[in-house]
């Protein structure tokens, strides 16, 4: 069976601020050492797999020239521009409406656009598996996430490991986010995995599901599809998109459905959700600190410090996020890194606009 991407790109990496900004989001950035951005790493990684004809990128309209830049290979007609942000269920079913009008039916990886991963070719064969369960009959496939630690700052899916379908185990339940109790305790049972919010089914299986689960959605989605092609399509997705409910895949079809499997993925994953991140995707010196740009530090210990050509001097600093950039900088300590979208709320409070 065809296999086809969507690739997620829409978002605005708040937690990146001040290099991520509303006209050049995380994915649009380059946080690895070899210059390659998020979402071009994100592509480049599945061309083994599935063709670049085959891939879509579902983002938001502003971000369509980024696109075509970064991306020159994907067919113009495969970016997917949403008018208004809609979460992820409805962000899938404009992916799979026009992936159905291409194709009638093919098998679906949905994948986030800003994770990384080290271990290419475990990733693919994870995704070679998931592929041949979802080919089966009506099957939903996740790819989750084995923990090492206990993390409360994701979501945790639990698996029967008495049921399985190939390589992959029967999910019994989603949850949300736990607290460190809950989180060591999820971590001891060896039955629970990180919710990656990778996806996996044929366009056909989760249009379906999108009918019987969120119909009024899937009748909005039906008009969008009959209208690709046709000289209406703006028109039709820019009055009815958004119309649709701004819901999760998660809390919309896969906390409800049926034929549910997860993959548990050993292959070196990181969601690059915040500055943090950078420590376990850049090396660091002998002092623990990791600095990309025009840095001298002195006696400084385990900071990221980000900045260009204008030098920065760190003196007697520790457990710090510094980032520089033309018009803004950030310092913050390590343990507020999840506090800095309160920096963006206070700015969009005050009418700065030009910092978002």
């Amino acid at each position: 069976m065809k296999k086809t991407a969507l690739i997620m790109a829409g978002g605005r990496g708040e937690r990146f601020w001040p290099k991520s900004r509303k006209s050049l989001p995380k994915q649009f950035l380059s946080l690895t050492d070899d210059g390659r951005t998020m979402i071009q790493l994100t592509v480049e990684r599945i061309r083994p797999l599935i063709a670049m004809e085959d891939i879509f990128i579902s983002t938001n309209r502003a971000y369509r020239d980024l696109v075509l830049e970064q991306l020159p290979e994907i067919p113009p007609e495969n970016i997917l521009c949403e008018p208004v942000g809609r979460n992820t269920a409805p962000c899938i079913g404009l992916g799979a409406v026009h992936m159905a009008k291409k194709y009638e039916d093919a098998l679906m990886v949905v994948l986030p656009s800003d994770h990384l991963i080290k271990y290419h070719q475990m990733f693919l064969n994870a995704l070679k598996d998931g592929c041949s369960i979802a080919e089966k009959g009506s099957n939903l496939v996740t790819i989750g996430i084995t923990p090492d630690y206990p993390e409360t700052g994701y979501g945790y899916i639990k698996f029967r490991p008495d049921e399985a379908e190939g390589n992959a185990y029967a999910v019994d339940r989603f949850v949300e986010k736990p607290d460190i109790e809950t989180a060591k305790e999820y971590l001891e049972t060896e039955e629970y995995l990180w919710n990656s919010g990778m996806f996996i089914w044929k366009v056909s299986t989760v249009l379906d599901n999108l009918r019987q689960l969120l119909p009024d959605m899937y009748d909005n989605l039906e008009k969008i599809g009959d209208a690709i092609g046709t000289e209406k399509q703006e028109m039709i997705l820019e009055k009815t998109f958004p119309e649709l409910e701004s819901v999760s895949i998660d809390y919309g079809i896969m906390e409800k459905a049926k034929n549910i499997y997860i993959l548990p993925g050993v292959f070196g994953w990181d969601d690059v959700g915040s500055w943090l991140a950078v420590e376990r995707i850049q090396k660091s010196n002998e002092s623990g600190n990791v600095v990309t740009g025009n840095i001298i530090t002195i006696h400084c210990k385990n900071n990221v410090i980000q900045g260009g050509k204008k030098l920065i001097a760190a003196v007697g600093l520790e457990d710090l996020i510094i980032v520089d950039t033309e018009d803004a900088t950030l310092i913050c300590d390590k343990g507020s890194a999840s506090d800095i979208k309160m920096v963006l709320e206070n700015l969009k409070i005050c009418n700065r606009e030009e910092y978002l």
